[in-house]
């Protein structure tokens, strides 16, 4: 009998291949491998880099305010402060502590706005808009709000959940509206602004300056914000903190400039009762302007622009019809603008000397020969005429004696001889009108003197926008023509399409004067009104150095007939301003004087003054600007007389010339 053998178990060992034995292998130490460095890793947060990773979740939970840094002083060149800051109590609200928005915080933001002022539309506006950026800061919704708000405030603080008084500074103009255009004002960096390398590294909220001097020295002014450290919680609202200490703001540093304030408040006075004199004969007299340099090294003892400004006002938000009001509407410049650098006018007469100068050096004009008889002249074959104002006749006369009696039928002549090139155009230019001259502040007016290839570049721009424009009109010019033996001779005497402004006119008189005492050897000053920059406690940082813009050379005695002729004109019976400095002592403090009358039209004639008193001590160079003020002997020469008596201490008159002398 046959026996079953019993079924015998495979072995289950199946025989690897070396390949995958090898690929097990290194798949296995690459686990392992991960698995250390995670372990590592994890060792290396938890045990040595644990309190590090502590102390940057502690941090994230600190936020930084910043403390504004008090703003330098502006001194003037006596040391007395013209601008500073005061500390007063602003009116703020905590976003976090206000009432759930609904009724009980509406009602709140309309007490608080029968309060103060403001509606409660503004007081949501700045609590949205400002807490949105910073949720944890308070929000300032008035400034120097007074003691009677700050007491209903501090009495009936229930009523008012989330409102505090908080001491800031803001700026201060002790003499209010003198000299603002100058002065300028602040406030807080805008998005744009932060863009700028001015304002490189500014936090946002940072008051800096916005016109003025205090623009162009901000990086002085501004000094060093401090930092406020508030810990917040994890909503983002502030929690009672002691372990937090602030960085103390650095104070800014003072600015010392060159105004002569006793100068400036009394042309500032005179300006006022030249333009009262002329509105009391008739004439709007609606804006002026001044200017009074050291010729010698361009400061600016001096500078106004009327209607002015209370930069005060500036310490408080204004509303956009307020600013638009202080801005100008309809293409009128408003209290904003500072006319004595960004003004934009034809000179009139005091623009001859400049003529003269040009034909003289330029060989096309005699100074015995005599030009201009009659009372016009007659130009071209249209017979287009060119005629002294109120059709005077001086007759035939030489240059001085033109000048002295403002002869325009004699610079019309010269107008037409000097058409063979930009021969005016060049000698203004070499004076320094239409150049850039370094002035210490935000802006100034180009300036423009027209010749051929303005004429030409005018008439481009004219005819691309007429071809662009189908609808609308193009005022570039009234007409496209080429340049006119008219166009010379109107700017030959101030008028026409020249455009400039005191400041340029003021240093072209004072390169005239420069080169007169030195022999022809002239220089062009470069304006300015800094002086020196001071430490917090007084002691000079910087002395501000501002060397001469460019030298001149003159012919010494084609200069000396013409500032001749301009003396005689302020002193010599028949002299446009003579009338006007009677009593002067000129053997002592000599007037070089130039009135001017720049028509407008559709307007009162613009009334000008310039004057030189060369004084060896203490020369002084004088534009004064008056807008539909009448003749230059009328409203603008009596404000130079009174501003030249104030400097020298002489007696304070208000001299009124000629109305038929312009």
């Amino acid at each position: 009998m046959s026996t079953i053998e019993p079924v015998r178990r495979r072995n289950p060992t199946v025989p690897v291949s070396p390949g995958l034995a090898l690929r097990v292998a290194i798949l296995s130490g690459v686990a392992i491998a991960m698995f250390s460095v995670i372990f590592f890793r994890l060792w290396y947060l938890q045990v040595l880099s644990g309190e590090q990773y502590v102390q940057q979740a502690n941090a994230n939970r600190v936020r930084e305010l910043p403390i504004p840094a008090p703003r330098g002083q502006i001194l003037d060149r006596e040391g007395q402060p013209i601008a500073s800051s005061k500390t007063t109590n602003a009116v703020q609200i905590v976003p976090s502590a206000l009432p759930p928005e609904g009724a009980r915080r509406d009602a709140l933001y309309r007490r608080l706005g029968r309060l103060l002022g403001v509606s409660p539309r503004e007081i949501g506006r700045l609590v949205v808009s400002e807490g949105k950026a910073v949720p944890y800061a308070p929000v300032t919704i008035k400034t120097d709000a007074g003691a009677g708000v700050l007491t209903v405030l501090g009495e009936r603080g229930n009523e008012f959940p989330g409102v505090i008084q908080q001491p800031v500074a803001i700026r201060s103009y002790p003499y209010g509206q003198m000299a603002a255009q100058v002065l300028g004002d602040v406030g807080s960096v805008s998005e744009g602004e932060l863009k700028e390398k001015a304002f490189r590294g500014v936090r946002p909220g940072t008051i800096v300056g916005q016109e003025g001097l205090e623009y162009y020295y901000d990086r002085y002014l501004r000094g060093k914000s401090g930092i406020q450290r508030v810990e917040v919680n994890a909503e983002g609202y502030p929690v009672p903190s002691k372990k937090l200490a602030p960085t103390a703001p650095e104070a800014g540093r003072s600015l010392r400039v060159t105004l002569d304030m006793g100068l400036q408040h009394e042309a500032e006075k005179a300006l006022g009762e030249a333009k009262g004199h002329a509105q009391a004969q008739g004439k709007p007299a609606v804006a002026g302007a001044f200017l009074a340099i050291d010729p010698r090294n361009g400061e600016i003892l001096a500078l106004g622009s009327a209607p002015s400004f209370d930069p005060n006002r500036f310490a408080k938000p204004l509303s956009p019809a307020e600013y638009k009001e202080l801005e100008g509407s309809g293409g009128a410049p408003g209290p904003l603008t500072d006319r004595a650098v960004n003004g934009a006018y034809p000179t009139g007469s005091t623009f001859k000397p400049i003529t003269a100068m040009a034909a003289l050096e330029a060989g096309v004009l005699s100074p015995d020969e005599a030009l201009g008889p009659g009372s016009c002249i007659t130009v071209g074959s249209a017979q287009q005429q060119f005629c002294n104002a109120n059709m005077t006749d001086f007759g035939a006369v030489g240059l001085v004696e033109a000048l002295k009696v403002s002869s325009d039928t004699y610079f019309f002549e010269v107008g037409e001889r000097t058409n063979s090139g930009p021969i005016i155009q060049q000698e203004a230019r070499k004076l320094g009108i239409a150049r850039p001259s370094g002035l210490d502040l935000p802006s100034e007016f180009q300036g423009v003197i027209p010749d051929a290839a303005w004429r030409r570049h005018q008439n481009e721009g004219q005819e691309k926008c007429e071809h662009s424009k189908h609808t609308r009109p193009c005022q570039i010019v009234g007409e496209i023509k080429p340049w006119t033996i008219g166009e010379n001779m109107n700017l030959a005497v101030g008028q026409g399409d020249l455009l400039t402004d005191p400041l340029q006119m003021a240093l072209a008189y004072s390169t005239l004067a420069n080169a007169f005492t030195h022999g022809g050897q002239g220089w062009t000053p470069t304006p300015h009104l800094g002086k020196e920059i001071d430490e917090t406690n007084g002691a000079l940082l910087q002395s501000l150095s501002f060397p001469a813009a460019r030298s001149v050379k003159l012919n010494d005695s084609d200069l000396n007939l013409v500032m001749e002729g301009i003396h005689e004109a302020a002193s010599q019976s028949g002299g446009t301003s003579a009338a006007v400095w009677q009593g002067w002592p000129q053997e002592q403090d000599p007037v070089y004087g130039k009135t001017g009358t720049a028509q407008h039209v559709g307007k009162e004639d613009q009334s000008w003054y310039m004057a030189y008193i060369g004084d060896p001590r203490r020369p002084i160079v004088i534009a004064v600007t008056v807008e539909q003020g009448g003749f230059g002997a009328e409203t603008a020469a009596p404000v130079a007389r009174l501003m030249a008596a104030k400097y020298y201490g002489r007696p304070l008159r208000f001299v009124v010339g000629s109305s038929k002398t312009f």
